[in-house]
């Protein structure tokens, strides 16, 4: 036994080797840990058992991938690739024993995982929730590179194995099985037989059929690449995010020879490894983390959850709570608000569950509460009405008698400060933020919004029920706006004042996409809801020293909403905006895009110098994880270091000289070093 790994034999001279990393929660592929496994295997294979199967000791998974610290600390092409190679050599090894493996799946199975999965000639998956196979590589800007590019293609052949590279989608036990990625998906208490029955009766290799073999015929690759890229091209330009097409070009050039997809695979991945924009997602992955990490202060856990108002925000809110099994009451005083809401919670059930039984438990605990009797039993009670200071105060009147001594009162206020929304309350140092984000089902974010009365303990089990429902919490100073509406509004407000200068929609969301946003402003605006843009501009106006434009004011006026209404500043037809193809010159664009971002870059470091979250990576956590700002820029703060301060302050300085002090550089820029 060493710190990683430890191997049993039973009475069928079976070797059982269980990865356990020690004082870790997680199984993590590290360069020490890959050298443990390379001496087991050794170890093993002069015992000459009749099987080897690996699997992890871990509750939480099977590996969740390779060392992604590392990652961000490898200095060159050559070390990454000195690492790729020893890597392939560990898992030459695996797949030559001369008896049959078997990687016994539960949880996470990700990444560097996966491919060490896939070196075993079979595999076992359990069919519990929890279980995910992927590779999410391209979310860090490479591409599979411990061999696995090269034995998915032979697994499951061309089209499914690239697409699932691609696509850095998970994917389930049975539907693993469908893709034949393993031999058997079976509940948990079913993987050792099923791992026994392998080895026992040794099965022959799957072969994926002609139609997923044919694609890689060389005088097909070309014309299947093209189609590839194209896809890709509609949700990642290359310039922005190039493993994608690196790794079509990798198959292009090289399927159907492995020692040359081996060689390539190496080259390839260590040179994207290396570059900017893989150590900028890689710096992503970290913040994540990070943000995940600040949850391990609190023991918190919370059952029931109650919530009032059964709007979008507030119904969607309850919807994801119940989908991460928590049981939950839905408080309106409109019992139609609560029919559409439990009507919304039934497609997302049906989307994401996609099992009925499981539907149904999920419909079961969602509960219409139009008279609020969960509030006295909820261990947390979210505040979703409509932004009033008013009728917020009325209603935490009503709730703080009821309510129990250990709940937490939360409000998904957008941009109000707490310490007015709890001016009546009898324990006003009780009442925290949980601003959760629009569309609550994909925005990752949740920001947990405290004022200076709040004990450390509440703001711990906040941010602890935040990451129990899968969000990633993100501690700010209750401030108008707090950090990410903040930090957004002045971009929109810039993308407006375009507007009305005559630049054309399409124009200035193409500006913003070549600085690589994932959605134009205008049209985020559109989506957002041009009333509640208008609404979050009115409250931050004097914070941001703007005014509100006058063109967003007429069209709310004129009912037109954006896409809930069906005309904005965009017409939207099936969900989709109306647009015209735009084509300005490459420089016109790049100074749209300078305005817009630069406005948003400002307000980042305003944030940062008023101590809104504490420090710079925080900064640049909340406005990529809530806005969705370019992740391959690292966050705003670290895209300003990048430019360089120099750079920063002679931009600022002439477009403050052209359009007046809303462009006037943040004091926080004296002492921001680069």
């Amino acid at each position: 036994m060493n710190r990683y790994f430890r191997v049993d034999y039973d009475d069928r001279q079976i070797a059982w080797l269980y990865f356990d990393t020690q004082d870790a929660s997680t199984n993590v592929l590290t360069e020490e840990a890959l050298e443990a496994f390379d001496q087991q295997l050794i170890s093993i294979a002069q015992a000459h058992p009749k099987g080897l199967v690996i699997l992890s000791a871990k509750e939480s998974g099977f590996i969740a991938g390779a060392d992604v610290k590392a990652f961000a600390t490898i200095p060159s092409p050559e070390a990454a690739k000195k690492l790729i190679l020893r890597a392939h050599d560990i898992f030459h090894r695996l797949e030559a024993l001369s008896f049959p493996s078997v990687a016994l799946i539960h949880g996470y199975c990700l990444g560097g995982g996966l491919e060490l999965a896939l070196a075993c000639r079979y595999r076992v998956a359990s069919t519990e929730m929890s279980t995910r196979l992927g590779f999410p590589e391209t979310h860090l800007g490479i591409f599979p590179g411990f061999g696995g590019s090269v034995r998915s293609i032979r697994l499951l052949g061309h089209l499914p194995a690239i697409q699932m590279m691609l696509s850095a989608r998970s994917v389930s036990a049975r539907t693993a099985k469908r893709l034949h990625l393993v031999e058997f998906a079976v509940p948990k208490r079913q993987l050792k037989n099923a791992a026994r029955r392998l080895i026992l009766e040794q099965p022959a290799a799957h072969t994926p059929p002609l139609s997923r073999r044919l694609p890689g015929n060389a005088l097909l690759r070309p014309f299947v690449a093209r189609l590839l890229r194209r896809q890709v091209a509609r949700h990642a330009r290359p310039e922005h995010y190039p493993a994608p097409y690196a790794l079509i070009d990798h198959w292009r050039k090289h399927a159907g020879h492995a020692a040359r997809m081996y060689a390539s695979e190496a080259r390839e991945v260590s040179t994207l490894l290396t570059g900017e924009t893989a150590q900028n997602l890689i710096r992503v992955f970290l913040l994540q983390d990070r943000l995940k990490g600040l949850a391990e202060k609190s023991d918190f856990t919370a059952r029931h959850v109650h919530v009032i108002g059964g709007g979008v925000m507030g119904g969607d809110i309850a919807a994801w709570c119940v989908l991460k099994g928590l049981v939950v009451t839905l408080q309106d005083r409109a019992p139609e608000h609560l029919g559409r809401a439990v009507s919304r919670a039934h497609k997302l059930f049906r989307k994401k569950l996609r099992d009925r039984y499981q539907v149904q438990n999920a419909m079961d605990r969602l509960i219409a509460d139009h008279l609020g009797t969960g509030i006295k039993k909820a261990d947390v009670i979210i505040e979703a009405i409509y932004e009033d200071v008013k009728a917020k105060q009325n209603l935490y009147r009503q709730v703080e008698p009821v309510m129990k001594a250990s709940a937490l009162l939360a409000s998904n206020t957008s941009s109000i400060p707490l310490e007015k929304l709890a001016e009546h309350l009898q324990q006003p140092e009780r009442l925290i933020g949980l601003h959760f984000f629009n569309p609550v089902a994909k925005m990752p974010l949740v920001e947990i919004v405290t004022q200076a009365g709040n004990p450390p303990q509440l703001i711990a089990d906040a941010t602890r029920f935040a990451k129990g429902i899968g969000k990633l919490p993100l501690p700010v100073k209750s401030h108008p706006g707090f950090l990410v509406n903040r930090v957004l509004m002045p971009y929109l407000l810039e993308a407006v004042t375009l507007l009305e200068e005559g630049v054309s929609a399409t124009e200035i969301d193409e500006a913003a996409l070549r600085f690589g946003m994932p959605m134009g402003p205008v049209e985020l605006a559109d989506t957002v809801g041009l009333d509640i843009c208008l609404s979050v501009a009115e409250k931050l106006s004097e914070t941001l020293h703007n005014p509100v434009p006058e063109s967003l004011r007429r069209q709310v006026e004129a009912g037109h909403l954006g896409k809930k209404s069906g005309q904005g500043y965009y017409t939207w037809n099936k969900g989709s905006a109306q647009k015209e193809k735009p084509r300005p010159a490459p420089e016109q664009l790049g100074h749209y895009g300078d305005r817009m971002i630069l406005r948003l870059v400002n307000e980042s470091m305003a944030c940062l110098r008023e101590k809104i979250v504490d420090d710079a990576g925080l900064v640049d956590a909340g406005v990529i994880f809530g806005t969705g700002f370019a992740p391959f820029r690292g966050g705003p703060m670290h895209y300003a270091e990048k430019t360089g301060k120099k750079e920063i302050l002679s931009k600022f300085r002439k477009l403050e000289y052209t359009y007046g002090n809303r462009f006037t550089p943040d004091p926080g820029w004296e002492d921001f070093q680069t």
